[in-house]
């Protein structure tokens, strides 16, 4: 067993199931071997046949009112936690000859999406639901395909900027579960808000790390980056205080205001 090739395998599952045990089966004490350059194979990621994939536009509405209204919620929320299960396994194997730190912090990441997906898979099915049951979007998985060759990208926006963007929003929506009487996804929640702290910080991190091996400025780059491959615009409001404990410094914090 090899940390970055038993990434690539749980990367390539088409099974949530058996991806999340894979990925959770990864010991700490998994061989690492930094420099194997990987061949980039076929069918990547693995996924199942559904849910269908659709524009962002075309996902279900999401009414807090209803039990298929807040499955529709749920739903989406599961799919987002497996893309990221899926994003942590590609960074994993992707990006050889880095320091021994940076893979254990992605395998950290990895387990913890794992657990996040299966916290909302089983809420789902308390609902009367299963994934794959509603339409999801790919907006997380076109962002990682297109930064697949640059690294300093890649933790530029995925983990900086769409995965940041759960730090804004998911305070919010625990709060109106709550409200419509579900507590347990509310609680769900929390726990996803408290490790996706810790996860932006890890991206912050390297990103950071990076830009000072390669003496760039961090703002200045990121907006660089941002324009080059075309990330989503982010509007506010921002939850300055998230982004503070993940390890955002006050001048990414103006520029976005």
């Amino acid at each position: 067993m090899e940390l970055r090739h038993e990434a690539l395998l749980a990367l390539l599952d088409c099974d949530t199931g058996s991806k999340c045990r894979r990925v959770l089966a990864i010991p700490d004490t998994v061989v690492l071997d930094i420099c194997c350059q990987i061949t980039t194979p076929e069918g990547i990621p693995g996924r199942p046949v559904k849910p269908e994939l659709v524009t962002p536009g075309q996902v279900g509405r999401r009414a807090m009112h209803t039990v298929e209204g807040r499955a529709v919620l749920i739903h989406a929320l599961a799919h987002i936690e497996l893309n990221a299960v899926n994003l942590a396994c590609d960074i994993l194997w992707r990006f050889p000859g880095m320091p021994e730190r940076f893979y254990r912090d992605w395998l950290k990441v990895a387990r913890e999406e794992a657990c996040h997906f299966q916290l909302l898979q089983a809420h789902l099915q308390t609902l009367g639901y299963a994934y794959g049951d509603f339409t999801a979007h790919n907006s997380l998985w076109e962002m990682a395909a297109k930064t697949s060759q640059d690294l300093i990208a890649r933790l530029a926006l995925v983990p900086r900027t769409l995965e940041a963007r759960g730090l804004d929003v998911t305070p919010g929506i625990a709060a109106k579960l709550a409200q419509a009487g579900d507590q347990a996804a509310a609680d769900i929640l929390d726990i996803i808000y408290r490790d996706e702290i810790g996860h932006v910080a890890i991206g912050n991190d390297w990103y950071k790390t990076l830009c000072q091996q390669q003496q760039l400025d961090p703002v200045a780059t990121y907006a660089v980056l941002a324009e080059k491959y075309k990330a989503p615009r982010l509007r506010g409001p921002f939850n300055l205080e998230g982004r503070r404990a993940a390890g955002f410094d006050e001048n990414e914090l103006m520029a976005l205001t």
